[in-house]
């Protein structure tokens, strides 16, 4: 759990560091909102197609291995984004880091799922997805800091030294993981992928996935010059925004999984998206707001993200049969990139900066976020109804069994 949940906040990192030096980068590479928007969906359809192609691949490997691999790819392409010296460049460099990095979320997810029982999962979910806390309290005010003094190229060859020693802490520390593969029949990769994909009740946890990650692709690249140019915040207070709002989510992230461990994750994850969509709505309408009501609002949005995340990955980890499982996840991660890669893009063609550098109709961008939960949040339904469904029919095959 531990080496996963460092492995994942370099992942995390690496993705949200774009977020906070968007102002920087938009005006020391000279790039429209639009080119900026690229650059993030860059690394969501290289992640999205990647997917796609090791899914068929995925259950025939140990997952050990199969994660060393990619995360060398990863730590590669983050240092390609360290040394890029202009904006095709560093596009470049994100779709490299694209096609290793959107990989490894899957197969770390499926790791989780070989080795803990569905009653374990919500606490485990929210211990890995600490990271996503973590890299706010510690990584991006670290890499703003970095950025400011010695460049935006800095924070990337950070996440490349941290990197490292986590690869390094994988290769020692982890077990190989090869359970998966006594389930495997001689179905070619292609024939496993096929079957994966054409599985009616796969297709409803790749339909949710497609809207459960949308708000913060939507609205999370241009957080930092809505917070900036919008909200009146200035530069010099965006590391305590990240790092205050990180802090709640650290606490929010197992505090979350166990509540849905015990309460049910379904009806924690309606409780995170209603909380997600009132914030949404007031943060997204703001003009110029004092700071300590930008952290207020800011901490209740990440609770209520953290809380949905948490609860709807343990959620679907449920779905997939242990013979599919690294599949299923690459599937998964591959449809959720590609889809959030739409979104970002679709973001930077609805966003217009004026001359002024504020953004205009990010409003919009809040309303469809609200849109896409509350159509998540029937489509989770559905899903908790079969998760329920197939439990039931487990627990009565054990029963019969033992008889």
């Amino acid at each position: 759990m531990a080496v996963l949940a460092i492995l994942q906040f370099t992942i995390i990192l690496d993705f949200m560091v774009l977020s906070p030096l968007g102002a920087q980068l938009i005006q020391e590479l000279s790039v429209t909102p639009r080119q900026f928007g690229w650059v993030v969906s860059a690394y969501a359809f290289s992640a999205g197609a990647s997917g796609l192609l090791a899914a068929g691949f995925a259950d025939k490997f140990d997952r050990k291995k199969l994660l060393l691999f990619f995360y060398a790819g990863f730590t590669l392409g983050t240092l390609f984004c360290g040394l890029a010296p202009d904006y095709e460049y560093l596009l470049i460099a994100r779709i490299v880091t694209g096609l290793f990095g959107g990989v490894i979320g899957s197969i770390s997810f499926a790791i989780i799922t070989d080795l803990f029982p569905m009653h374990m999962r919500g606490r485990v979910m929210g211990f890995v997805q600490m990271a996503f806390a973590v890299s706010q309290v510690l990584g991006i005010p670290l890499s703003l800091y970095l950025a400011s003094a010695w460049g935006w190229h800095s924070p990337f060859l950070l996440i490349v030294g941290i990197s490292v020693l986590v690869g390094v802490a994988i290769a020692v520390v982890m077990k190989p993981i090869k359970a998966h593969l006594q389930l495997q029949s001689n179905r070619s990769a292609f024939s496993h992928l096929a079957g994966v994909v054409s599985t009616p009740h796969y297709l409803k946890g790749f339909a949710a996935i497609t809207l459960l990650a949308t708000g913060g692709f939507m609205l999370m690249p241009f957080a930092s010059a809505f917070t900036v140019y919008n909200l009146g915040i200035s530069l010099d207070d965006l590391p305590m925004i990240y790092m205050v709002t990180g802090v709640c989510a650290m606490v929010a992230g197992p505090v979350a999984g166990k509540l849905s461990d015990q309460f049910g994750k379904y009806k924690l994850f309606v409780w995170g998206s209603v909380l997600s969509i009132v914030v949404i709505a007031i943060y997204c309408n703001l003009g110029i707001t004092p700071l300590w009501l930008v952290l207020v609002i800011n901490v209740f949005m990440f609770i209520g993200v953290t809380s949905r995340m948490v609860a709807g990955s343990a959620l679907m980890t449920a779905i997939p049969e242990p013979a599919d499982r690294g599949a299923y996840m690459s599937i998964q991660s591959s449809v959720q990139q590609i889809s959030g890669g739409l979104a970002s893009a679709l973001a930077g063609v609805i966003v217009v900066q004026t001359s002024s550098g504020k953004l205009e109709h990010y409003d919009i961008l809040g309303y469809v976020v609200v849109l896409a939960t509350v159509i998540t949040i029937g489509m989770m339904y559905i899903i908790d109804k079969a998760v329920k469904q197939k439990e039931r029919l487990a627990t009565a095959a054990a029963a019969e069994a033992d008889v």
